[in-house]
Protein backbone atom coordinates (compact mmCIF):
# COMPACT_ATOMS: atom_id res chain seq x y z
CA UNK A 1 0.00 0.00 0.00
CA UNK A 2 1.53 3.68 -1.21
CA UNK A 3 1.86 6.21 2.05
CA UNK A 4 -1.41 8.03 2.17
CA UNK A 5 -1.45 11.82 1.31
CA UNK A 6 0.01 13.61 4.24
CA UNK A 7 -2.19 16.84 4.01
CA UNK A 8 -5.47 14.73 3.29
CA UNK A 9 -5.20 12.78 6.26
CA UNK A 10 -4.10 15.70 8.35
CA UNK A 11 -7.39 17.79 6.94
CA UNK A 12 -9.54 14.64 7.48
CA UNK A 13 -8.16 14.47 11.31
CA UNK A 14 -9.10 18.02 11.31
CA UNK A 15 -12.84 16.89 10.20
CA UNK A 16 -12.77 14.27 12.05
CA UNK A 17 -11.81 16.29 15.31
CA UNK A 18 -14.09 18.95 14.61
CA UNK A 19 -17.20 16.45 14.59
CA UNK A 20 -16.38 14.80 17.68
CA UNK A 21 -16.06 18.29 19.16
CA UNK A 22 -19.38 19.04 17.48
CA UNK A 23 -20.79 15.98 19.32
CA UNK A 24 -19.72 17.02 23.00
CA UNK A 25 -20.85 20.43 22.89
CA UNK A 26 -24.29 19.83 20.67
CA UNK A 27 -25.11 17.15 23.98
CA UNK A 28 -24.03 19.72 26.33
CA UNK A 29 -26.11 22.80 24.46
CA UNK A 30 -28.98 20.63 24.68
CA UNK A 31 -28.98 20.95 28.72
CA UNK A 32 -29.63 24.61 27.95
CA UNK A 33 -32.59 24.20 25.45
CA UNK A 34 -36.21 25.39 27.45
CA UNK A 35 -38.14 22.64 26.32
CA UNK A 36 -38.18 19.02 25.36
CA UNK A 37 -39.25 20.05 22.12
CA UNK A 38 -35.46 21.75 21.31
CA UNK A 39 -33.76 19.53 23.64
CA UNK A 40 -34.50 16.51 21.13
CA UNK A 41 -33.76 18.70 18.44
CA UNK A 42 -30.19 19.10 19.75
CA UNK A 43 -29.87 15.34 21.05
CA UNK A 44 -30.69 14.14 17.09
CA UNK A 45 -28.02 16.66 15.75
CA UNK A 46 -25.93 15.81 17.77
CA UNK A 47 -26.56 11.85 17.17
CA UNK A 48 -25.94 13.15 13.27
CA UNK A 49 -22.01 14.52 14.58
CA UNK A 50 -21.16 11.29 16.11
CA UNK A 51 -22.34 9.53 12.38
CA UNK A 52 -20.36 11.93 10.59
CA UNK A 53 -17.40 11.54 12.91
CA UNK A 54 -17.13 8.41 12.33
CA UNK A 55 -17.91 8.31 8.10
CA UNK A 56 -14.30 10.41 8.40
CA UNK A 57 -12.82 8.15 10.78
CA UNK A 58 -13.54 5.17 8.58
CA UNK A 59 -12.10 6.71 5.72
CA UNK A 60 -9.12 8.13 7.71
CA UNK A 61 -7.90 4.21 8.56
CA UNK A 62 -9.02 3.52 4.58
CA UNK A 63 -5.84 5.49 3.37
CA UNK A 64 -3.62 3.69 6.34
CA UNK A 65 -3.06 5.83 8.97
CA UNK A 66 -5.13 6.25 12.58
CA UNK A 67 -7.65 8.63 13.18
CA UNK A 68 -6.31 9.82 16.68
CA UNK A 69 -2.89 10.26 15.49
CA UNK A 70 -4.56 12.30 12.62
CA UNK A 71 -6.99 14.41 15.02
CA UNK A 72 -4.28 15.01 17.66
CA UNK A 73 -2.47 18.32 16.29
CA UNK A 74 -5.81 20.06 16.59
CA UNK A 75 -6.43 18.85 20.00
CA UNK A 76 -5.22 22.04 21.90
CA UNK A 77 -6.36 24.78 19.34
CA UNK A 78 -9.50 23.87 18.68
CA UNK A 79 -10.47 22.85 22.62
CA UNK A 80 -9.21 26.21 23.15
CA UNK A 81 -11.80 28.03 21.13
CA UNK A 82 -14.48 26.29 22.74
CA UNK A 83 -13.36 26.43 26.11
CA UNK A 84 -12.78 30.33 25.48
CA UNK A 85 -16.38 30.42 24.32
CA UNK A 86 -18.72 28.15 26.63
CA UNK A 87 -21.85 29.75 26.36
CA UNK A 88 -23.96 30.96 29.41
CA UNK A 89 -27.43 30.35 27.90
CA UNK A 90 -29.40 28.68 25.08
CA UNK A 91 -29.45 32.11 22.90
CA UNK A 92 -25.52 31.96 23.27
CA UNK A 93 -25.48 28.66 22.82
CA UNK A 94 -27.54 28.71 19.61
CA UNK A 95 -25.20 32.16 18.25
CA UNK A 96 -22.36 29.59 19.14
CA UNK A 97 -23.49 27.41 16.55
CA UNK A 98 -25.24 29.56 14.15
CA UNK A 99 -22.16 32.10 13.86
CA UNK A 100 -18.76 29.90 14.50
CA UNK A 101 -19.99 26.32 12.95
CA UNK A 102 -20.71 28.21 9.64
CA UNK A 103 -17.88 30.54 9.45
CA UNK A 104 -15.59 26.38 9.81
CA UNK A 105 -18.29 25.18 7.49
CA UNK A 106 -17.35 27.76 4.80
CA UNK A 107 -13.84 27.24 5.01
CA UNK A 108 -13.79 23.57 5.11
CA UNK A 109 -16.14 24.00 1.56
CA UNK A 110 -13.31 26.19 0.04
CA UNK A 111 -10.63 23.27 0.92
CA UNK A 112 -12.93 20.66 -0.02
CA UNK A 113 -12.82 21.92 -3.71
CA UNK A 114 -9.06 21.47 -3.94
CA UNK A 115 -9.83 17.48 -2.51
CA UNK A 116 -10.00 14.42 -4.95
CA UNK A 117 -13.17 11.59 -4.98
CA UNK A 118 -13.93 10.28 -2.50
CA UNK A 119 -12.83 12.65 0.01
CA UNK A 120 -14.52 15.79 -1.86
CA UNK A 121 -17.90 14.73 -1.48
CA UNK A 122 -17.07 13.42 2.43
CA UNK A 123 -16.22 16.58 3.48
CA UNK A 124 -19.12 18.02 2.06
CA UNK A 125 -21.12 15.48 2.97
CA UNK A 126 -20.37 16.10 7.04
CA UNK A 127 -20.32 19.86 6.59
CA UNK A 128 -23.56 21.27 8.78
CA UNK A 129 -27.31 20.59 7.59
CA UNK A 130 -29.22 23.92 7.02
CA UNK A 131 -31.45 22.73 8.94
CA UNK A 132 -29.20 23.20 11.61
CA UNK A 133 -28.55 26.69 10.64
CA UNK A 134 -31.84 27.17 10.27
CA UNK A 135 -33.16 25.90 13.56
CA UNK A 136 -30.44 28.43 15.30
CA UNK A 137 -31.59 31.43 13.12
CA UNK A 138 -34.71 30.76 14.40
CA UNK A 139 -34.24 30.74 17.74
CA UNK A 140 -32.43 34.29 17.12
CA UNK A 141 -35.01 35.67 15.32
CA UNK A 142 -37.47 34.71 17.78
CA UNK A 143 -35.95 36.14 20.59
CA UNK A 144 -34.96 39.26 19.21
CA UNK A 145 -38.59 39.74 18.31
CA UNK A 146 -39.78 39.23 21.54
CA UNK A 147 -37.35 41.40 23.15
CA UNK A 148 -34.73 43.96 20.58
CA UNK A 149 -32.40 44.53 23.28
CA UNK A 150 -31.59 40.76 23.09
CA UNK A 151 -29.69 41.68 19.38
CA UNK A 152 -26.79 44.00 20.99
CA UNK A 153 -25.96 40.88 23.63
CA UNK A 154 -25.89 38.82 20.54
CA UNK A 155 -23.92 40.65 18.53
CA UNK A 156 -21.40 41.43 21.03
CA UNK A 157 -21.26 37.81 21.52
CA UNK A 158 -21.08 36.76 17.97
CA UNK A 159 -18.03 39.83 17.54
CA UNK A 160 -16.31 37.60 20.30
CA UNK A 161 -16.65 34.50 19.04
CA UNK A 162 -15.40 35.72 15.50
CA UNK A 163 -12.50 37.24 17.11
CA UNK A 164 -11.52 33.78 19.36
CA UNK A 165 -12.02 31.77 16.02
CA UNK A 166 -9.30 33.49 14.29
CA UNK A 167 -6.82 33.89 17.47
CA UNK A 168 -7.14 30.01 16.91
CA UNK A 169 -6.17 30.14 13.70
CA UNK A 170 -2.98 30.79 13.65
CA UNK A 171 -2.65 27.64 15.94
CA UNK A 172 -4.43 25.29 14.11
CA UNK A 173 -2.76 26.50 11.03
CA UNK A 174 0.75 25.65 12.59
CA UNK A 175 -0.44 22.13 13.76
CA UNK A 176 -1.53 20.52 10.68
CA UNK A 177 1.91 20.39 9.56
CA UNK A 178 0.94 22.95 6.05
CA UNK A 179 -1.72 20.53 5.14
CA UNK A 180 -4.19 23.20 4.54
CA UNK A 181 -1.94 25.65 2.69
CA UNK A 182 -0.72 22.23 0.39
CA UNK A 183 -3.97 21.92 -0.04
CA UNK A 184 -5.48 25.89 -0.74
CA UNK A 185 -2.18 26.09 -3.36
CA UNK A 186 -3.32 22.71 -5.16
CA UNK A 187 -6.22 25.30 -6.65
CA UNK A 188 -5.24 27.23 -10.01
CA UNK A 189 -5.15 30.54 -9.35
CA UNK A 190 -6.40 30.55 -5.44
CA UNK A 191 -5.76 34.03 -4.45
CA UNK A 192 -5.74 33.49 -0.49
CA UNK A 193 -6.94 37.32 0.50
CA UNK A 194 -9.86 36.75 -1.98
CA UNK A 195 -11.05 33.42 -0.02
CA UNK A 196 -10.54 35.63 3.15
CA UNK A 197 -13.04 38.41 1.59
CA UNK A 198 -15.56 35.79 0.38
CA UNK A 199 -15.78 34.03 4.11
CA UNK A 200 -16.11 37.72 5.95
CA UNK A 201 -18.52 38.27 3.42
CA UNK A 202 -20.75 35.25 4.25
CA UNK A 203 -20.26 36.25 8.26
CA UNK A 204 -21.55 39.58 7.16
CA UNK A 205 -24.69 38.15 5.82
CA UNK A 206 -25.58 35.74 8.18
CA UNK A 207 -25.42 38.30 10.50
CA UNK A 208 -27.51 40.76 8.80
CA UNK A 209 -30.14 37.95 8.16
CA UNK A 210 -30.80 37.19 11.94
CA UNK A 211 -30.86 40.77 12.64
CA UNK A 212 -27.24 41.17 14.20
CA UNK A 213 -24.96 43.89 13.96
CA UNK A 214 -20.90 43.04 12.80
Amino acid sequence: MTAPDPALVDLLGLVAYGELLAFDRLAADARLAPDLRRRAALSEMAAAEMANYRRVADRIVALGALPEEAMQPYVGALQAYHDSTEPKDWLEAVTKAYVGDAISDDFLEEIAGALDEPERRLVLDVLHESRYAEFAAAEIRAAIAADARVAGRLSMWARRLVGEALSQAGRVAAADRGALTALISRREGVDVAALFRRLTDAHTERMTAVGLNN
